[in-house]
């Protein structure tokens, strides 16, 4: 449980996400600077599970500004980020952090990518921040608060459109079989739905959820570090997620997306699984 003599609020605690997110994301910006930087982080860069699986000198440099900042704004909290950093909490909260969530997309100048920071006691998440820091985009959420959008509130539509209009974002493991599983999954239900999207940073994915920029979003092997800030956002803006387990290498998939589009949605990738043919 969270230490009664810390009175701290979910909406301080979003805060603090938000401010460290936004010093983290210019801090990342101006690494990466023109495509010279690019190529040399590219050539430097680490491989992690797999071959296509990378850490850069930016992301490690990232997630130390961060936790250097929690650390002196939060010294009694714990620590959970994607690149090793690991505090035990003595407040009963713990901050978990991707400093760079869509390294790959950071790397080639492809696309969006993020910071993420949420923060959750033992029993929930509490506040979380995603900073898309190309868009200059500041997705917020509190527990019971709300979520926003560069201050804006986001809410969910009343109805969602049929599967077949649906726009439903995915993406793909890093380990071959596990990506095999997936192609297989997908070619079910590409054909069943208006269309897939592949953004390449989970938090954006979920937020983009929140935005009604996509209609649904799935995928398996997700980490702690992927869902803590979007996750929430996506719920407090009033969607919902559920866990499927598809079977073997596609077991405890996540989902996002519309309450109207829940049941047809966990529907359409049982029925596409691999392992229910």
């Amino acid at each position: 449980m969270t230490d009664q003599g810390d009175q701290v609020t979910p909406c301080e605690l979003s805060v603090i996400a938000t401010e460290i997110a936004h010093l983290a994301g210019d801090f990342a910006t101006e690494m990466v600077g023109g495509e010279g930087a690019r190529a040399r982080l590219r050539a430097g860069a680490d491989r992690k599970s797999s071959a296509t699986d990378l850490v850069s000198q930016a992301d490690r440099a990232t997630e130390a500004l961060i936790v250097n900042e929690l650390r002196r704004r939060r010294p009694r909290d714990g620590i959970l980020a994607e690149e090793g950093a690991a505090d035990h909490s003595e407040s009963g909260l713990t901050w978990v952090v991707d400093p760079i969530d869509g390294t790959t997309n950071f790397l080639y100048g492809n696309g969006s990518y993020a910071i993420s920071i949420g923060v959750r006691s033992e029993e929930h998440t509490l506040a979380g921040c995603v900073y898309d820091p190309v868009r200059r985009e500041s997705f917020v959420a509190a527990k019971q608060a709300g979520a926003t959008l560069n201050g804006e509130p986001l809410t969910t539509a009343h109805t969602a459109p049929p599967l077949s209009e649906a726009l439903v974002g995915t993406g793909f493991h890093y380990l071959a079989e596990r990506r095999r599983e997936q192609a297989e999954l997908l070619t079910h239900l590409l054909p069943r739905v208006r269309d897939i999207r592949r953004q390449g940073a989970a938090s954006v994915d979920l937020c983009w959820v929140a935005a009604g920029r996509l209609d649904a979003y799935y995928e398996c092997g997700l980490m702690p570090w992927d869902l803590c800030a979007g996750l929430l956002i996506a719920e407090e803006a009033g969607y919902i997620s559920a866990r499927i387990d598809l079977g073997s290498l596609l077991d405890d998939t996540v989902l996002v997306t519309h309450r109207d589009l829940r049941t047809p949605m966990v529907e359409l990738l049982r029925r596409g699984s691999p392992h229910a043919r």
